[in-house]
């Protein structure tokens, strides 16, 4: 635990912003009376609960969630901690913030409020200090208009799924949640804890190793890591060039960052930069680019990083768990490694749930959520990029080397069609002429490929995943199932 990350007898050290204490006994049964309309489909999804906001999220849900969220975590807390609150640079994230505390500090919870920051470092402060719990304000790589709310437990993991249940249910007015609520909580800005996020990140390198003589782009997305990675690559000693390095609500993710590798490209290859990192608008994900401009994925990262901990001892079983969608090259080279793969839904709370079981030690997904538990407790892309660089600086190779003696992957080809139809989207396993036309390419296909048609957790999609031995047949199957899907449900 950080010694300065502390309550003192009258609080926290730190400047209060709101709410002074105050008996409030009728307060449960106000809350449980005010009710308000939601969907009849789950409202979590695979990380969190995700929306437009004005149409699902709104100040009123989120006044809800915050309540209810605050009334179960403190159920099940073994001490009376604080619940850690930060956010992404979305413009609606200010109106979410307020809402939740609101509704946290009425459940009678004191709120540490970190502003804006990555969602790792709630995750991780969660983790090392006495708070009961933890929530980020971020819809990761969705568009501007987009937002989500994700809850960790005291443990700085993604909350149970039996946890997310009681809070849905209270949600929806099952007054078996509910808990008595005495005085209202407070509300302190806790902005300095950022930094102790930042110094952890480095510490485990800064003995060993430094960025000294090499030149990094960052692509920071407009997002929740402007104010924090130029500084953490900075202060280990590394040439730093920044993309997109301003917080702006208007312009998180759109045509920047892991989900658009285009720009950062053109600046390696134009400043002759050893590596470029592009980060998602809650720096939970990063993807790379390496020094000839081409794109380093998930699956390159967990190679890389698998094999360099598997030199060293430092891989229990050799194992790395991945997703579905990790590639049959990246599969097939790892095994030749001596290695073993263990595939999940997608769904980073999916991969730590199976490392846990497991006791691995490394997993991600292609998209760039990569976890590593000797030094992190969930996803994070400003760790991963950071020892990334230290495995090219230690390496005395370029990544374009490192890359080319690893593996060849599979054509893979994945398509988005959006279906705004919730009940429609989740119930496309029923839509018979879609079933027919995976049941034809998987037979077509063979031992030749994979399908993979899946509900999007995060975004109102439907994603068809196509990989073959050959970009012929990816881009045949490809187009036929998205016309099926276009067709029957779109």
């Amino acid at each position: 635990m950080v010694s300065s990350i502390t309550r003192t007898q009258d609080g926290v050290h730190g400047s209060s912003a709101s709410a002074s204490d105050g008996s409030r006994e009728n307060i449960t049964s106000n809350f449980a009376l005010n009710l308000i309309s939601l969907p009849t489909t789950p409202l979590f999804g695979t990380d969190g609960i995700r929306g437009r906001v004005g149409e699902l999220l709104s100040a009123p849900l989120a006044l809800q969630i915050g309540f209810w969220a605050g009334i179960v975590l403190r159920t099940h807390a073994s001490n009376s901690g604080p619940i850690i609150l930060g956010q992404d640079s979305r413009n609606s994230s200010d109106m979410l913030a307020m809402a939740l505390s609101a509704g946290l500090t009425a459940a009678g919870i004191e709120v540490w409020y970190l502003g804006l920051c990555p969602t790792p470092c709630v995750a991780y402060l969660t983790s090392i200090s006495d708070a009961i719990g933890g929530v980020m304000i971020s819809a990761s790589h969705n568009p501007p208009e987009d937002n989500g709310i994700k809850i960790f437990g005291a443990d700085g993991a993604k909350l149970s799924p039996a946890l997310q249940a009681e809070i849905e249910a209270g949600l929806r007015g099952n007054r078996s949640v509910v808990a008595s609520v005495g005085n209202c909580g407070r509300h302190y800005l806790r902005n300095e804890l950022v930094k102790h996020y930042g110094d952890s990140l480095k510490q485990p390198l800064h003995s060993a190793i430094n960025f000294q003589g090499m030149k990094i782009v960052l692509d920071l997305a407009w997002g929740a890591a402007v104010g924090l990675a130029p500084s953490v690559f900075t202060d280990m000693g590394a040439e730093v060039i920044c993309l997109h390095n301003e917080a702006d609500g208007e312009r998180i993710n759109v045509n920047c960052g892991s989900t658009h590798l285009e720009i950062l490209q053109a600046a390696v290859k134009q400043h002759h930069a050893d590596v470029g990192f592009a980060f998602d608008g809650d720096a939970d994900r990063v993807l790379a680019v390496d020094n000839t401009g081409r794109p380093v994925d998930g699956d390159y990262i967990l190679y890389l990083w698998g094999r360099h901990l598997q030199q060293k001892q430092q891989l229990p079983d050799n194992l790395i768990v991945s997703t579905v969608m990790a590639n049959l090259g990246f599969e097939k080279a790892w095994k030749q490694l001596g290695g073993n793969l263990i595939r999940t839904a997608v769904g980073d709370q999916y991969v730590q749930a199976e490392m846990l079981r497991h006791g691995g030690m490394l997993g991600g997904e292609q998209s760039g959520h990569i976890l590593c538990r000797h030094y992190g407790i969930t996803g994070d892309g400003l760790l991963t990029a950071l020892h990334i660089t230290a495995l090219i600086k230690e390496a005395g190779v370029s990544l374009n080397e490192m890359v080319d003696q690893s593996f060849q992957t599979y054509p893979q080809l994945l398509r988005n069609v959006r279906v705004v139809d919730r009940d429609r989207r989740l119930g496309w396993k029923d839509c018979e002429p879609v079933q027919k036309a995976i049941a034809l390419a998987e037979a077509a296909m063979n031992d030749s490929g994979r399908i993979l048609v899946r509900v999007s957790g995060t975004e109102p999609v439907i994603r068809v995943m196509v990989e073959a031995a050959n970009a012929e047949l990816a881009n045949y199957w490809t187009h036929e199932l998205v016309s099926q899907v276009q067709q029957h449900l779109g």
